[in-house]
């Protein structure tokens, strides 16, 4: 199969190559034509090529999209927020399965074809969120991949049998263990990462730990992770997701953490949130720090935001960063790309600095989104509708629609 006529990251037009699920040949604009059109070519008509967009931080299991709009009823506060959810997330319209299997359909149509899901795990869920998390994933199992954390979020210790529901989903099918807060939750980090960390151990998986904590102690918990990682042997399967308290400290606080970060291989991903809870993106990107892009909840019992659109997500990363340079914009653009890409998959190269532009080279899986644009920075700008979305080769979406 041909793709024809696409400018990849914004360069010369070309003509792309697919065989099988991989990119075989990349040519100027018109050289497919000596080999001849098939059905089953896709014409790009000028438009930007970019790699799929892997959404590494979502909570498919508490979408509300498209049901009626809610007022939010949340308070402040993890505990609380938490208690808010699990009063209401029975009462949706239509079943959980129902619903998250519309949310991941919508993600694919708008160009994700990765995706890194919670599913909270608890006394009160026990395992209905993870099986339909799961059950979407079959659902769509020919236009995304789809990796699921087990996910305890009210915490391993303030309810007895947590830890059991969490041991519990991942023999059901979890492909990642997942952890939250160890001081300010659970008051015990020790016990806390013994346990996820012992999970991980036993059951040959990575780890993805929430951590909302501010300041010092947000440090004092990344520390231990950090230490346990390399004890462990678990460089390169290690993720602090949000992490919003680690990046407020002094200039050589920062350097001297996101050093630790890239000697223990472990990355971090933001939903790009306002305020002033930003990532050093362009230092991250400096020392090679796996960073990935996430959508976090989607208009659910947390929060009003998300609409299953990586590309408007990538703009508000931009956005809330103060970036203007269209390397910079375009890097934003990489981070949900491939960055998240080379979460879910180790054996990715880490993006090289803010310049590196990965994803579209020969032998690349044809992870791939047609999206027009004059220029990259100019499509996360505009978002334009005009969309194809691939998938391991195959054309899984067009103008927003599945296929």
């Amino acid at each position: 199969m041909w793709i024809r006529d696409v400018r990849p990251w914004g360069a010369e037009p070309c003509d792309v190559q697919v065989e099988g699920e991989t990119i075989a040949e990349v040519v100027p604009a018109g050289g497919a034509a000596q080999g001849g059109g098939t059905q089953h070519d896709v014409e790009g008509r000028g438009r930007l090529l970019l790699p799929a967009f892997a959404d590494v931080h979502v909570h498919l299991d508490s979408t509300r999209l498209g049901l009626p709009f809610r007022p939010h009823t949340g308070g402040p506060g993890v505990w609380t927020m938490m208690l808010n959810d699990r009063r209401h997330w029975r009462e949706a319209e239509v079943g959980i399965v129902e619903r998250v299997a519309h949310t991941l359909g919508l993600m694919v149509a708008r160009g994700t074809t990765r995706v890194r899901s919670f599913a909270q795990v608890d006394v009160d869920a026990g395992l209905e969120r993870l099986e339909a998390v799961l059950a979407a994933r079959e659902t769509h199992r020919d236009r995304a991949e789809v990796q699921v954390i087990a996910f305890p979020q009210a915490g391993l210790l303030r309810e007895e049998g947590s830890a059991q529901v969490l041991e519990d989903a991942l023999r059901a099918g979890a492909d990642v263990v997942g952890g939250i807060d160890p001081c300010t939750l659970d008051r015990d980090p020790v016990r806390h990462l013994d346990i996820v960390f012992g999970l991980a151990e036993r059951y040959g998986v990575p780890v993805d730990v929430h951590l909302h904590e501010p300041g010092e102690l947000g440090r004092f918990s990344a520390d231990l992770i950090l230490e346990r990682t390399v004890a462990l042997g678990m460089q390169g399967h290690v993720l602090i997701s949000h992490g919003y308290g680690l990046w407020d400290g002094t200039e050589s606080q920062t350097r001297a953490l996101v050093e630790r970060f890239a000697e223990a291989d472990v990355a971090t991903a933001t939903v790009a949130p306002g305020g002033r809870q930003t990532l050093p993106l362009e230092l991250l990107a400096e020392h090679g720090v796996r960073v990935g892009l996430g959508e976090d909840g989607q208009r659910d019992y947390w929060s009003p935001y998300g609409n299953a659109d990586m590309l408007d997500r990538t703009w508000q990363l931009a956005f809330t960063h103060g970036f203007r340079r269209d390397d910079l914009v375009e890097h934003c653009l990489a981070v949900a790309s491939r960055g998240g890409a080379s979460i879910m998959d180790g054996d990715l190269p880490r993006l090289s600095g803010v310049g590196d532009r990965p994803g579209l080279a020969v032998g690349d899986r044809a992870d791939l989104l047609l999206l027009e644009g004059e220029t990259p920075t100019a499509a996360v700008m505009d978002r334009s509708a005009d969309r194809t979305v691939l998938h391991r080769g195959h054309v899984v979406a067009d103008g927003l629609e599945l296929r």
